[in-house]
């Protein structure tokens, strides 16, 4: 049973306007979700299914609390292959602890496959010094995700991923969220200065390169389908307000509402269309990872096809809305507006446009000679 009751929806509904126009972190969202027990691990398919839920209702509250909920999908994607190395953040993440990514980096175009943060072996574990990007829940975490490079590795350079805790030195958040859409989620600049991970808290060593290591699958797995999930969510509440506002709007001319126009009946069934296409292809795909399916070398080429037709369907879905709700969508007041400058956001995630078509055609055609 999902733990989004109407009643925590409608609330959380209430407080986005504001949380947009403040730009304020969720703290009363994070607080009764946590309440509710929804930052605890579950399946992939029943988590992607409640993200897109809480999307429709806050996208932005959904947008922060993916960060947590693509850790804990990654532990447990990983124990249930065998692999106990996460364990622990399943553990955490069942007392309490809220968990975020620090792997974002400017100017890094080459995501994980490679880090401009410095990763230096110290006593007791790993230091890392470097800037990261776009951290959601910045003013909340507990456990911060990070990787670097150390050059000096056993057999060169090599990327190292781990998790700083809240109290670490030279950890520092700047205030510096101030953005298009998505605001609520404060995914402040975070700088790491000599910041330590202690070694029972390094979770990979890794090639500096694509590679298919689980830990990366899982990531990809998680992250992919859960950020799909949530501009899926918007997309559902965008098209539920065009057509409230096709039923709500009445032509000078004829007298009668927007619902009767055909132009705007073609636009809605238009964006209907593309929405319809995106729970079976998000939903099986998380069920394919809850169940083990193997799809060998296609697996990343599914993945990333997913988020990218999720993310642009949503960008389509939201601008029919706009354009069947006239000039009152365009009111800063609106909430139709807020999606709009919300859904901007997909195109920035990993994997952008680019990267998904190389990811294809690499699948299709074998990597560049």
């Amino acid at each position: 049973m999902s733990p989004l009751t109407p009643d925590l929806l409608a609330r959380i509904r209430e407080r986005a306007p504001g949380y947009d126009r403040e730009n304020a972190f969720f703290a009363e969202d994070l607080d009764e979700l946590r309440a509710a027990g929804y930052m605890a691990p579950r399946s992939l398919l029943d988590t992607a299914r409640d993200q897109r839920l809480l999307a429709a209702h806050a996208p932005a509250t959904a947008l922060g609390i993916n960060m947590h909920l693509v850790w804990v999908g990654v532990a447990r994607v990983l124990h249930e292959r065998g692999d106990s190395s996460l364990d622990w953040v399943l553990r955490d993440a069942e007392a309490g602890e809220l968990f975020a990514f620090g792997n974002s980096e400017p100017g890094n175009d080459l995501v994980l496959w490679d880090s401009l943060t410095r990763a230096e072996t110290v006593e007791g574990g790993f230091a890392f010094t470097g800037t990261k990007i776009f951290t959601s829940l910045a003013p909340a975490w507990t456990r911060l995700g990070v990787f670097g490079k150390q050059a000096d590795g056993p057999d060169g350079p090599r990327l190292v991923h781990g998790f700083l805790t809240r109290d670490a030195d030279g950890v520092t958040t700047l205030d510096d969220w101030d953005t298009l859409g998505m605001r609520a989620t404060a995914s402040n600049t975070t700088r790491l200065d000599h910041a330590v991970v202690s070694t029972e808290r390094i979770s990979r060593f890794l090639p500096v390169g694509p590679n298919a290591d689980p830990f990366v699958f899982a990531i990809f797995a998680n992250f992919l389908l859960l950020i799909g999930s949530v501009y899926a969510g918007i997309a559902d509440r965008a098209l539920e307000l065009g057509v409230e506002a096709a039923h709500a709007r009445t032509s000078l001319k004829t007298g009668l509402t927007s619902a009767s126009d055909p132009d705007i009946r073609w636009r809605l069934a238009d964006a209907a269309l593309a929405l319809d296409a995106l729970a079976p292809d998000l939903e099986t795909l998380a069920a394919d990872v809850d169940g083990l399916v193997d799809h060998g070398g296609d697996w990343f080429r599914r993945l990333t096809g997913a988020k990218h037709r999720a993310t642009e369907t949503a960008r389509r879905v939201v601008d029919q809305a706009m354009r069947v709700a006239g000039g009152g969508g365009y009111r800063s007041s609106s909430e139709l507006a807020r999606l709009q400058r919300d859904v901007l956001a997909g195109i920035y995630h990993p994997s952008d446009t680019e990267s998904v078509h190389a990811t294809v055609a690499t699948n299709l055609l074998g990597p560049l000679p």
